[in-house]
């Protein structure tokens, strides 16, 4: 999926951006059991399949990053949510599994 400018970003971008204290809400588009297993601390759990619903939950002045296991999801969710005028929200490029990679080793990968 072709994503728009600056509607990703990475592990490091994302470790950087919470470690200076800037304000941003984390999206796990994941399944229960997926998000039981392992997560980012701080996350909100919002399965893809809820996002439609749960969108009126949500700021669209917010910057919000979502993600999933390695990206697929959240790009979708990314996209709809852009759609729908939320321009700060952007995708975990790679996903938890990028995040566990190179941010959290102790984080379980599957």
């Amino acid at each position: 999926m072709r994503m728009e400018e600056n509607s990703e970003i990475t592990a490091l971008e994302l470790k950087r951006l919470i470690d200076s204290g800037a304000h941003v809400s984390l999206i796990d588009v994941r399944e229960p059991r997926e998000y039981a297993l392992c997560h980012i601390e701080g996350s909100r759990l919002i399965p893809l399949n809820q996002i439609p619903s749960k969108v009126k939950e949500l700021n669209p002045e917010m910057e919000y990053v979502v993600y999933c296991h390695v990206g697929e999801r959240s790009a979708f969710a990314v996209n709809y949510l852009r759609r729908l005028g939320f321009s700060k929200a952007r995708n975990l490029k790679g996903g938890i599994d990028q995040w566990a990679a190179k941010i959290d080793p102790s984080m379980p990968r599957y």
